[in-house]
């Protein structure tokens, strides 16, 4: 198995920009598709966006495209989520999640293996 711990977050004015980077360790970074997801207080985990195990497919939630980035390098066993523009909404723990098996989801039942969060609190 993999084990992912997030880091990066933090307090920023509306407007502003983080990064969060996910560091894994254990089996092949290479082998997993990665997503990340976020919840708010009283909300559920929600789908944020996701990038296949070689980098070149992306996807993203509609609440966060033009804002968000997600890139990863697979010799440093990093992923990151580069977020720009921030919002008060956009507040919440967010969560770095690894994937095996075929195809493309977004659906968070489909990630095994998950980090412990990182908070992020946008002020307005």
């Amino acid at each position: 198995q993999v084990q992912l711990v997030e880091s990066g977050g933090g307090l920023v004015q509306a407007g502003g920009s983080l990064r969060l980077s996910c560091a894994a360790s254990g089996r092949t970074f290479s082998n997993y598709a990665m997503g990340w997801f976020r919840q708010a207080p009283g909300k559920e985990r929600e789908f944020v966006g996701r990038i296949n195990w070689t980098g070149t497919i992306k996807y993203y939630a509609d609440f966060v495209k033009g804002r968000f980035t997600i890139s990863r390098d697979n010799p440093k066993n990093t992923a990151s989520l580069q977020m720009t523009d921030l919002k008060p909404e956009d507040t919440g723990v967010y969560y770095c999640a690894a994937r095996t098996g075929a195809g493309e989801s977004s659906d968070r039942t489909s990630y095994s293996y998950w980090g412990q969060g990182t908070q992020v609190t946008v002020s307005s």
